[in-house]
């Protein structure tokens, strides 16, 4: 055993989460890279274009579990420690070669974002990395006359001559950490894609690669260095895509789990899709983010769990420099408007993403944003609400944060059915110049609506153009609290309040809130009828509103 080689830490990580309350059992991705190293399987031999089977990137966001998996890989695999008491209960198990490769292998299993203590430079960096693991080679091959001064590739090639075809699985977390350090230049990157691709590519040694990431290796490597990869990206391929994240299957398991052991659940199924839920896989499969999903649980609580875990401030970056109109776009994003885009793997012309494309393929790749059908889209309400708080922190957003700041103003005005207010305020934003801002259909009024009603968000489930009743209802807000008031807008062009009031009446559009999708929709608060008109005949501009009490409060 050693630091690196068949080292004993990923199976002590992973026997801690195989051994928690909320564990999803992903094994069986391990029958898929099981045919990859066994010798007597034809199938691990081929080959695709110039690249191996043996060389797998999996590209995923952030608390995605990439280091479960690689956790997993390595200790179901190194012969570091005996894994079989964690393994054999789980559905791995069941594969005819479970005995055949459980702890039967050599693996080098490294972590890129650990590093020495005051690293400030590439050299220190990569220097501890290649000690730590000849010191590890040297200590488990020891009858080898093995010199500390040599490459580790050399080293390496001298146990494959001496040690009748001696092979490794490569097993390699957070690979692309380093070059998002801010002491490490240009040319380090350069050095330190080549140290992967001369320690990897072609060697004999190699018996399999696995390598995880939040970015693709092309994103980095210009040329041929490490074209022997096979990618993995959520957006473009559909293998190994079930193994990370949660599908709803398994969020339902997790979820009967928590109810049978927290004596007062306050948190419902439906709360954990309206959250979590909402990224896609090549496929269609819907997906939850895990580290959320097991933290709320656990806490018994729904929040921002896995929004805060990373340097969010990367969405700033992307639209800042506002080149090509990214900003707009993401106004139609929170109003719940998908944006086409082509989503795809990064080219080296993309290194600086600067088109619209590669920005909106870097935010699916960090997780920002989700794709499906051809369309990017903020995918559930953890993200949402990044969105909503960075336009209302934000100056540089411009009349959308001036609208944004009157949103809290435009919710009271409502509630307490000051059709005044309410009124200043859509004319404020009407007047307000800017290309969205046209007010041509109800469509151009909604996405004004989804502003003035931005800080709305923290305390409703805000939905548009849902079902209910006899028709569409062109807003709906539930309420987080049960207590609070059910909020439904209709919005009119070239008519009036009144009429839009008569119309949530007519087609009975408050029966959402009787109970929706069970009872834990039902709003026993007051519900509210609001209608919003604008006329294009009004050279004024003016807007109309009107509150009504469909409901007084049930308590």
């Amino acid at each position: 055993m050693g630091v690196y080689l068949n080292s004993k830490k990923p199976y002590a990580l992973y026997k801690k989460i195989a051994q928690s309350v909320y564990f999803v059992d992903k094994t069986a991705m391990l029958n898929e890279l099981i045919p990859i190293v066994d010798q007597d399987d034809d199938s691990a031999a081929v080959q695709t274009g110039d690249r191996d089977l043996r060389y797998i990137c999996i590209t995923r966001p952030r608390r995605f579990g990439k280091t479960v998996a690689a956790d997993m890989i390595a200790s179901f695999f190194g012969k570091g420690i005996d894994s079989r008491s964690i393994f054999e209960k789980l559905s791995i198990r069941k594969n005819s070669r479970f005995e055949k490769h459980l702890n039967k292998h050599n693996v080098i299993h490294i972590s890129f974002n650990e590093v020495p203590k005051n690293c400030k430079t590439y050299e220190h960096y990569i220097g501890r990395i290649e000690q730590r693991l000849t010191a590890d080679l040297m200590q488990n091959f020891p009858n080898l006359s093995l010199s500390g001064d040599e490459a580790v590739w050399d080293i390496l090639n001298d146990i494959y001559e001496s040690e009748d075809s001696a092979e490794f699985i490569f097993v390699f977390d957070e690979w692309d950490f380093i070059y998002h350090q801010n002491f490490i230049s240009d040319e380090d990157k350069r050095m330190f894609t080549r140290f992967l691709s001369v320690l990897l590519k072609d060697q004999p040694y190699v018996e399999m690669v696995y390598m995880t990431g939040i970015l693709p290796i092309s994103k980095y490597s210009s040329g041929s260095e490490l074209n022997m990869f096979m990618e993995y990206l959520t957006s473009t391929r559909k293998k190994y895509s079930a193994y990370f994240g949660f599908s709803d299957e398994e969020v339902d398991l997790l979820y009967q789990k928590y109810l049978h052991l927290q004596k007062n659940p306050k948190i419902t199924r439906k709360g954990l899709e309206l959250w979590y839920d909402g990224y896609h896989t090549l496929s269609g499969k819907r997906l939850y983010n895990p580290r959320s999903v097991v933290c709320a649980l656990n806490d018994n609580q729904l929040g921002n769990y896995w929004t805060s875990s990373g340097p969010y401030d990367e969405i700033y970056s992307y639209v800042n420099n506002d080149f090509v109109n990214i900003k707009e776009e993401i106004t139609l994003m929170m109003a719940g408007i998908p944006v086409p885009a082509n989503v795809q793997e990064y080219s080296s012309a993309s290194m600086e993403l600067t088109t619209k494309d590669a920005i909106y393929s870097a935010m699916v790749v960090y997780g920002f944003l989700s794709f499906a059908d051809g369309n990017v889209f903020i995918p559930n309400k953890e993200l949402m609400d990044k969105f909503a708080a960075m336009v209302c922190q934000k100056p540089m957003f411009g009349y959308m944060y001036r609208l944004a700041a009157e949103s809290q103003k435009m919710l009271e005005a409502t509630k307490k059915g000051d059709v005044k207010t309410m009124v200043a305020i859509l004319e404020h934003a009407h007047n307000t110049e800017s290309p969205l801002i046209r007010y041509s259909d109800e469509a151009e009024l909604s996405k004004i609506i989804t502003f003035v009603y931005l800080q709305a968000r923290e305390f409703y489930d805000i939905r548009l153009e849902e079902r209910s009743g006899t028709g569409y209802v062109d807003y709906i807000f539930y309420p987080y609290n049960r207590k609070d008031d059910g909020i439904i807008i209709e919005l009119k062009v070239d008519d009036t309040a009144d009429n839009a009031i008569q119309q949530i009446k007519d087609r009975q559009y408050s029966k959402n809130f009787d109970g929706r999708l069970g009872e834990e929709y039902k709003c026993i608060g007051r519900i509210l009828a609001v209608g919003i008109a604008y006329s294009r005949k009004d050279e004024n501009k003016r807007h109309t509103c009107k509150v009504e009490i469909l409901r007084e409060k049930l308590y």
